[in-house]
């Protein structure tokens, strides 16, 4: 995208006003999308992105500036405007030399985006599309949709970064609404890959997502509305974790914890959970969702384990969350386009397997609630007071699971959750997300063994 004499040229004028870092972030991705609803293939687009962002550090400030203009006469205009910006105190004595590093790939990808034809994404959208459909007659409406795009990315710096890479990500969406006539209860379930998509021949079934979103919709539209309380709580695995990302993983970044805005700021070596509990921010996991050859910022993604048996051991840490906190980057920088500066974000954030049997985990509970599957929610990182829906919940009377209920949520507090969930399950497994923060959308997972929560604020009737 960029030759690399003119990478030069450009990280040149970009600290050529005082600055002490530059980098230069270049993309292009294409989109592809298609979807059914109402038994018509409503959409097909196929778009492209493609553009280039300049970044200046000077000490803790920083600048950053776009354009989608990437001649050499358009980036030496960009990095002049973040030069201007940064200040203006004359040349910086820079020595920099490139040189071209390439980066292992990881996460193979063997059928990309633009070598299938439109009738075989039709074929598989259609196929999902009739079992949600004909799952039962109170479904109202089915929606599939089919997501693919293939970034490519150019990352060079004053430290003499030159590297390229490449992230092709695949998606289906299944959404099942159902209906008594009176009132709708929706089910839904996308799971992605880091891939192709050859993720179809063997990591994604499909039908089976399919039937998971059409018997979740169903199910809760004849369950009686959740009794509201203080109650022990089991969440199940997979997308139960994105309370995790939420409540916690939010306030462990560099974003929040750099300027103290954060409950776990400072508390480094803390008992911050119940010993039971390990959490892991791993971006290097093969072809999951989350992961990355390398950050946006071109370091490579680690695996960071961020709580060990309870005690904080770490945070996510971009290259200025780096310099405010005098700590080592943790391959933790993302951000979703050119058009973002990058900052600390997850990749693929999980609780890892426990010491105890999900059967357990249910039987302990006298009155209380079985989150199956979580839907979405608020945090504030700064206090850690979250709010979650249930998607799909049961009443657990006398340690067996009962009636399904509706409309239940969590209230609670990250740093009091942690404390309170004193039995951790042995299912791990992961789910999909598009986690939104100030450097734009990108794809993580979330993920958990089964877990209890010993009592926590129930919201409900």
């Amino acid at each position: 995208m960029i030759d690399i004499a003119v990478a030069r040229l450009v990280l040149e004028r970009a600290v050529s006003t005082g600055g002490d870092f530059a980098e230069i972030f270049a993309e292009d991705a294409m989109r592809s999308s298609m979807k059914m609803v109402d038994n018509k293939l409503d959409i097909a687009i196929n778009g492209r992105r493609w553009g280039a962002g300049v970044r200046v550090f000077k000490g803790l400030r920083s600048v950053y500036a776009t354009t989608n203009d990437l001649s050499r006469d358009g980036l030496l205009a960009c990095a002049a405007k973040a030069a201007a910006a940064i200040g203006d105190s004359g040349a910086n004595p820079l020595d920099i030399v490139l040189t071209p590093t390439v980066v292992g790939n990881s996460h193979p990808v063997t059928v990309p985006l633009g070598t299938v034809a439109l009738a075989d994404k039709a074929a598989l959208i259609r196929r999902s599309y009739d079992v949600l459909a004909g799952f039962h007659t109170e479904i109202v409406q089915a929606v599939v949709q089919l997501v693919e795009w293939d970034q490519n990315v150019l990352i060079a710096n004053t430290e003499g970064l030159y590297t390229t890479d490449r992230r092709a990500y695949t998606r289906i969406a299944n959404m099942a609404v159902a209906s008594d006539g009176k009132e709708n209860q929706t089910g839904f379930d996308a799971p992605g890959r880091l891939s192709g998509f050859e993720c179809f021949e063997s990591e994604i079934d499909v039908l089976a997502s399919a039937r998971v979103a059409a018997e979740q919709a169903v199910l809760m539209l004849h369950a009686r509305h959740c009794p509201a309380g203080r109650m022990p709580v089991a969440i199940d695995n997979g997308f139960g974790g994105v309370i995790f990302h939420e409540a916690c993983g939010h306030s462990l970044e560099a974003t929040s914890v750099a300027k103290g805005n954060s409950e776990f700021a400072g508390k480094l070596g803390e008992t911050i959970a119940n010993p039971k509990i390990s959490a892991t921010d791993d971006g290097t996991i093969k072809n999951a969702w989350g992961s990355l050859n390398i950050d946006d910022e071109g370091l490579p993604t680690q695996r960071n384990v961020l709580i060990e048996n309870g005690v904080l051991k770490g945070y996510l840490i971009d290259r200025m969350g780096a310099r405010r906190m005098n700590m080592a980057a943790t391959g933790s920088g993302r951000r979703e386009s050119y058009q973002y500066a990058a900052t600390s974000r997850m990749n693929n954030t999980f609780i890892e397997n426990g010491p105890d049997k999900n059967e357990d985990i249910i039987a302990s509970i006298d009155n209380g609630l079985y989150a199956k599957r979580m839907g979405g929610g608020s945090v504030n990182p700064a206090t850690g007071e979250f709010n979650f829906a249930v998607a799909e919940g049961y009443l657990v009377k006398n340690g067996k699971v009962t009636e399904p209920v509706r409309g239940a949520s969590l209230i609670g507090k990250g740093s009091e959750i942690l404390m309170a969930i004193d039995m951790v399950g042995q299912n791990l497994a992961m789910a999909q997300g598009m986690c939104g923060s100030v450097s734009g959308a990108v794809p993580t997972n979330v993920g958990q063994p089964m877990l209890r929560v010993r009592e926590i604020t129930v919201g409900g009737r």
